[in-house]
């Protein structure tokens, strides 16, 4: 019984310290472990909070960046930008604003109407005061008042005559209004023609450029010609749209002066055939 006891108490021995050696090597490995957990995960909040601030910074001062851009770019800049054929497409825009300021009012004048002025000629030619009815055409000074001076002045021939004198009269009238109308219509269809010229001519300095930049070439290169050369076609078409706007709107304008003269000459031929009272 004396061995027994002592063998079981030895085993006893055995085993508290075979159970104190593992617990310590366990938790020596705990230690262990929790340290390199420490060292992995530790950084981690500090490098993604980094890593959203700086997205963050980028989102919002990228907006400001692109808006002091945008606003650095002022018309004047592109105008400078498209080169060369800027120059003949700003004189084309000056002299295209020019001949219609000055058409306009020519024309308005020439559409000016005197209520009054056919009844005073017919008074005039039924009393015989052909001089008076001339005076009072040259002080009118509107186109159709030279119509009516021409047939003033070949009253006592025949009929055809008088109208074929007053309708050539007529033809001198309205081509005088439509002077410089040819200059408006050259620059409505050869104003884009120029700006499409210039995007040719920059497309092909950008793609020169780019083949020089060799192995340094990027996209920049490329979008900065390009852009660049956009300008021209676009102030050709502005140019172009002025001249054709101005163009129509003077053609309505004597096409109102034609038929004011139509109306007058019709009315000076029925007053001739009229009987004086």
């Amino acid at each position: 019984m004396t061995s027994i006891l002592s063998a079981l108490i030895q085993v006893a021995g055995i085993l508290a310290d075979t159970i104190t050696m593992i617990s310590d090597s366990i938790l020596s490995n705990l230690s262990s472990a929790m340290s390199i957990l420490n060292m992995i995960f530790a950084p981690v909040p500090e490098t993604f909070t980094d890593t959203v601030n700086i997205i963050s910074e980028t989102a919002a001062t990228a907006p400001a960046e692109a808006a002091a851009t945008t606003a650095s770019m002022s018309v004047w800049d592109l105008c400078l930008k498209g080169g060369f054929i800027m120059i003949p497409l700003a004189i084309l825009l000056v002299i295209s604003i020019y001949i219609f300021i000055e058409r306009y009012i020519v024309i308005r004048r020439a559409d000016r109407e005197d209520a009054t002025f056919m009844k005073r000629i017919k008074d005039y030619i039924h009393d015989g005061e052909i001089d008076s009815a001339k005076l009072l055409c040259k002080k009118n000074g509107t186109p159709y008042a030279r119509l009516i001076l021409k047939g003033i002045s070949r009253i006592g021939r025949p009929m055809n005559d008088v109208l074929v004198a007053i309708e050539n009269t007529g033809n001198l009238e309205i081509a005088n209004l439509g002077k410089g109308l040819t200059w408006l219509a050259t620059t409505a269809a050869g104003a884009p023609m120029l700006g499409f010229l210039g995007t040719v001519i920059g497309m092909v300095e950008a793609f020169f450029a780019l083949a020089n930049a060799g192995s340094s070439a990027n996209i920049s290169v490329l979008a900065g010609g390009i852009y660049e050369a956009l300008v021209t076609t676009v102030a050709g078409l502005a140019v172009g749209i002025v001249a054709l706007f101005a163009y129509n709107a003077l053609v309505a304008r004597i096409n109102g002066v034609m038929k004011l003269l139509e109306g007058k000459t019709m009315e000076f031929m029925d007053l001739l055939n009229e009987p004086a009272e």
